[in-house]
């Protein structure tokens, strides 16, 4: 084994050791865009096509390891049977890290994740309902970013944020919850505080391992 094998190992080990900062939610929520804006990396595709991220990225923040999961649900163009390998595969990555994991970075898209609920909340357990009771569970951190607040009018915004504070099983108001963040992450409005919350979880995870 030569030296740049041996620093090459070094280096992933090193990288395990760091918490780890993980992005979740649906295709098409703003994933990549918080993704772009927190790494400074403009390679970081975003599109409007569900489905664009595909794997799981890891990106070296310093302090942290900032986690990029493919977006579940619906992807367009996508086999139903890979969208559940993929959601699979995040699940496995989620229960094999979590107690490395500082917090989770759920993103939800305002308006249509009101729709889905409306649409489902009868029938089955909405998907983003599902991942957030499944990170809670494993007491993860979470810090819901509620993206695309731009598509409900401005007088509404309380309503809309009690109400999917509700569906989080939290109580209203949503001001009292520190971790709901409301976003338009292609204006960077909510970006400051999203930081913020990450730094906040980071610190803290790393004084509670000592």
């Amino acid at each position: 084994m030569d030296f740049f094998e041996k620093y090459k190992i070094l280096k992933q080990e090193k990288i395990k050791e760091k918490p780890k900062v993980i992005v979740v939610g649906r295709s098409n929520v703003g994933k990549s865009t918080l993704i772009r804006l927190l790494t400074g990396n403009k390679k970081v595709r975003v599109g409007k096509r569900p489905g664009v991220t595909l794997k799981i990225s890891e990106y070296d923040m310093g302090g942290y390891i900032l986690v990029d999961m493919p977006g579940f649900g619906y992807m367009a163009g996508i086999p139903k049977k890979v969208q559940e390998k993929i959601k699979d595969e995040i699940v496995h990555y989620i229960e094999n890290n979590y107690k490395n994991i500082a917090a989770a970075v759920h993103i939800i898209d305002a308006k249509s994740f009101c729709e889905i609920v409306e649409r489902w909340k009868d029938k089955e357990i909405p998907i983003d309902i599902e991942m957030f009771d499944f990170i809670t569970e494993l007491k993860i951190s979470p810090i819901l970013v509620v993206n695309k607040m731009d598509k409900i009018k401005k007088n509404k915004w309380n309503e809309t944020l009690d109400k999917i504070c509700s569906y989080f099983k939290c109580s209203p108001p949503w001001r009292q919850w520190k971790f709901i963040i409301p976003a338009i992450l292609k204006r960077r409005y909510g970006l400051e505080e999203i930081k913020k919350m990450i730094y906040e979880r980071v610190e803290l995870f790393n004084k509670l391992r000592g």
